[in-house]
This record gives C-alpha cells, structure tokens and sequence, in this order.
C-alpha cells in the first residue's frame, strides 16, 4: 500500500510528465534516431549509428529543450489552458510554477552542457532553439500564422540537427521534411480551431478569431492539400521501401480529414481532426521502419 506521501509524489511525478509531455519527447526521440539509421545514414552500419556518443548527445540535448519548452508554454498558457484543458490544468498544477521554471533552467543548462562536448555550433544551435522556444511562448504564439510558422519549424528542428550532423543533402530527405512540416503546421492551425474559446479570452490573434472560421479552414485545407504533393513525390520519384504504404494510407486520411473539416462545428470535431494529423505523424515514425524492412528482419531474427 503507498502512503499519502508516496502517493502525491507519484501524483507529482504525473504531473510533471503531462507538463513536459514525456510521450511527445519519446516519440521525437525515437524519431530521430530510426531517421538517422534509415535515412540520414543508411550507409552506417546499425551499431555505428544507435551506439555514435555525439548522435546521443544531441539526442539527449534535443529531449531536454523540448521538454524545458512544453514546461516554458505551460508557464505562459496557464490560464488559457484552465479554459481550453481543465483536467490537465489541473493535474499540471501539483507541481508548482517554482520547481517548474526551475526544471526549465536546469533541463537547458544541461542541455547547453551536453552539447559542448560536440562542438561549439552545437552550444550555438541549442542556445538558438532555447531562445526559440521562449520567444515563441512569450510572443509569437500569439499571432495569426506567424506563430503557427514558428510552432510547426520549431518541432522539426531536432531533425535538422541530426540532419547537418550526417550532411546528408539527398532531396529525398527534403521530401521527407517538407511533408512533416505542412502536417505540423496544419495541426497547429487545427489546434487554433480547438481552442478558439480560451484563446479569445486571452486575446490571441489567431486566424480564426480575426478572420473567421471558414477562411481558417480554407488555409487548413490548401496545407492539406499541399501535402499530397510530397506524398505523390515520395510514393512515384523515390525508393521508400514500403514506406510507400504509409504515404498511401496518408494520402486517404487525408482526404477523409478535408471531408470531416468541412462538416465540422464544434470543438469535439476540431479535437477528432487533430487526432487524425497526430496519427499520421506517429505511425509516421514507426513507418520508417518500413523502409528497409529486410534489414528490419534480418537484425530481429
């Protein structure tokens, strides 16, 4: 049986990950490093890549940002989230504002820290993605596509870390990163449609509440289907493996989300909508694998 004590210690600890949204740092972390086995440096021998100290430590540097970054936007989205996310408001305030803007300093020390043993634009790059990701919560969030840009830039800047750390220039990665980026970006703006009611009391500026909900979903739906063009590309133009059944499936939820967004009313359909982007994402990572799926098998069995 837990005490009361141990018991509002593992409260804390749940908190804390929901603030720093320990799946979203896992599964970025996992991202990076399947990217860097199957696309950024396929010509690596798999332990070369997975056991590379400096790839770990930018891994590890990229964690600890993200993670100081969900903790900064908690700080600064405090009260639009008591409207927009009441339970997790809620459990995100058994750990206080202190340990968490201390958390905050600490986790990007470490991760300035870290990067010093790789280079000196290593401490350059992670200082410019810290100062990123303040400025964004502090600033930018609060303009119409300004800081939907941002947001969605920021989330793939781990990935051009890893990237210019293999100096692999091929354009099937830019493929690859063009068509994360107009997915990141449309569930930003779908994320504005979401919470559109706690934003308005927080006097956001966001592109639905200055120009309305239907020109939201117009720019919505032309990112959407912008994103189908480095689908086609990867399917038709590049050895993807059958990463190609991925991108296919991508392409029909796709469409099936233009259908659902259209039809859309109220914050549960926008909630359903954001679902199905962050589904692509995920299975996304996992779709990596598909790639090379002999060398999958062959290092399994």
């Amino acid at each position: 049986m837990f005490s009361r004590k141990n018991k509002l210690l593992l409260y804390k600890l749940v908190s804390l990950f929901s603030v720093v949204r320990g799946y979203n740092v896992l599964m970025v972390t996992l991202a990076q490093y399947l990217a860097s086995i199957y696309i950024l440096a396929p010509h690596l021998p798999f332990g070369k890549v997975i056991f590379d100290p400096n790839l770990f430590l930018i891994v590890t540097a990229s964690a600890m940002v993200i993670a100081a970054g969900y903790i900064i936007n908690n700080f600064y989205d405090a009260e639009k989230d008591l409207i927009n996310k009441p339970r997790k408001s809620m459990l995100d305030k058994l750990v206080s504002q202190r340990f968490k803007l201390t958390t905050y300093f600490i986790l990007n020390f470490l991760a300035a820290f870290l990067a010093s043993y790789i280079s000196f634009r290593a401490v350059l790059f992670f200082s410019a993605y810290v100062f990123g990701i303040w400025y964004y919560s502090h600033k930018l969030k609060k303009l119409p596509f300004v800081g939907n840009m941002v947001s969605a830039t920021l989330a793939i800047a781990p990935f051009f870390a890893v990237f210019v750390y293999y100096k692999n220039f091929e354009s099937v990665i830019f493929v690859h990163a063009i068509f994360l980026f107009l997915l990141i970006l449309a569930r930003e703006m779908i994320k504005d449609l979401e919470n559109i009611k706690g934003d308005m009391a927080q006097n956001y500026r966001t592109i639905p509440i200055l120009f309305g909900v239907k020109t939201s979903k117009v720019l919505i739906g032309i990112l959407v289907l912008l994103t189908l063009i480095p689908a086609f590309l990867l399917i038709n133009n590049f050895d993807v493996g059958y990463m190609h059944l991925y991108f296919k499936g991508s392409i029909l939820l796709l469409l099936l989300f233009l259908v659902l967004m259209w039809k859309s009313k109220a914050k549960k359909h926008y909630v359903w909508l954001h679902n199905i982007l962050k589904l692509i994402i995920i299975v996304g990572v996992f779709s990596i694998l598909l790639i090379d799926i002999d060398l999958v098998l062959h290092r399994i069995l």
